[in-house]
């Protein structure tokens, strides 16, 4: 037996000899693939990386017309889908500088209302080209800078026939004629409607950066300018004369005259209120407090105070043009009502349909 595992025991050693060359290669091999391994599983995934597959995004050409002569005044391409009016009218003013975005109006039909400025491109389009009709709307102006110079003009131009300068009364008469108490309370009635305004203009209405033509505002100026002036001068004249029922016409006049001015700005707050809390828009309903309970009869009780107002400072001062400045008020007053009843009407129909616009059955 040992001497059996002594003769084998060099046969085994013999066995890595004769076939030496074959395993080294064989070790080597999988040496060198083992590395290889390791250097792949370290070096992470050798695929290249997948292509970015780039989303298609469909751009639009707005071509802008002459609304009159129809001929093309420019192309703004490139304009992609989330792009709104506003910024096709930006491009407008880069590649026409001489119309800024202000004045520019825009129409898809020539005889079609004018586009809004928030209005999406990509709602508009049928094709990959948008015509629009381009209006030149004139030099604008913000809508604080046209209430604000609209009802400054008031209350300046009625305290210069108050203090009663030497150029508009005779001074002799302003010196000896006793000025009657209605006169002072009209001067602070007047006084206290456009500062009401004034401030409301800053504090709470809310523009939302809209514009308005000049020619506008130079209109609204000369009817408000040019009716106070008439009416600051008769109330103011030395010669005026007192109202007929004396005190008691007076006191009852002015009483509702603060009474509706008092609810013509809680009603302004109520509808700021509404119009910007970032909740679901809803109609104003009335509150605890008593001015806003004229929700519950008309859709715009602010145009009810309003010509409240004016027909209790006719009353107040009983004169021929504060009557027809309250006339010409109640008129355009009930022409906007309706115009604001119909908007609310297809927006809050079942809240509304039930109000009358400005004045119970007869607006």
């Amino acid at each position: 037996m040992l001497r059996r595992q002594k003769l084998g025991a060099p046969e085994h050693k013999r066995d890595p000899a004769a076939h030496g060359g074959t395993l080294s290669m064989s070790h080597n091999n999988t040496r060198s693939f083992f590395n290889f391994s390791q250097l792949v599983l370290s070096a992470g995934n050798l695929k290249s990386p997948p292509v970015l597959k780039h989303s298609k995004i469909t751009y639009f050409e707005v071509e802008i017309l002459d609304v009159q002569s129809k001929k093309q005044i420019c192309i703004v391409d490139k304009v992609p889908p989330s792009s709104t009016l506003l910024d096709v009218k930006h491009k407008f003013h880069k590649a026409c500088p001489q119309w800024y975005p202000s004045r520019v109006g825009l129409q898809l039909e020539r005889n079609g209302p004018y586009l809004k400025d928030s209005v999406n491109i990509q709602s508009l389009a049928v094709s990959s080209i948008i015509t629009l009709y381009f209006t030149d709307l004139g030099q604008q102006v913000g809508w604080t800078t046209f209430f604000l110079t609209e009802y400054t003009g008031p209350l300046l131009i009625y305290l210069l026939f108050y203090i009663r300068l030497s150029t508009i009364y005779d001074q002799v008469e302003s010196t000896k004629n006793f000025r009657h108490p209605v006169v002072h309370l009209a001067c602070f009635c007047h006084c206290l409607h456009y500062i009401r305004h004034l401030l409301e203009t800053l504090f709470v209405h809310k523009f939302s950066g809209g514009h308005t033509p000049l020619k506008n505002m130079i209109k609204g100026c000369a009817f408000y300018w040019g009716f106070t002036s008439w009416i600051a001068y008769y109330i103011n004249h030395p010669r005026y004369t007192p109202p007929s029922f004396g005190h008691r016409q007076v006191s009852l006049a002015a009483l509702g005259f603060l009474m509706c001015e008092a609810g013509n700005h809680f009603i302004n707050v109520a509808l700021a209120h509404q119009n910007h809390s970032g909740l679901k828009a809803c109609f104003p309903s009335p509150t605890y407090n008593p001015f806003t309970w004229l929700f519950l009869l008309v859709s715009c009780p602010n145009y009810t105070y309003e010509v409240g107002s004016w027909i209790s400072f006719t009353v107040m001062t009983q004169t021929l043009p504060v009557g027809i400045f309250a006339f010409l008020m109640v008129i355009q007053m009930s022409l906007w009502a309706q115009k604001k009843h119909k908007l609310y009407l297809k927006k809050f129909y079942p809240e509304v349909r039930r109000k009358a616009a400005m004045i119970p059955i007869i607006f």
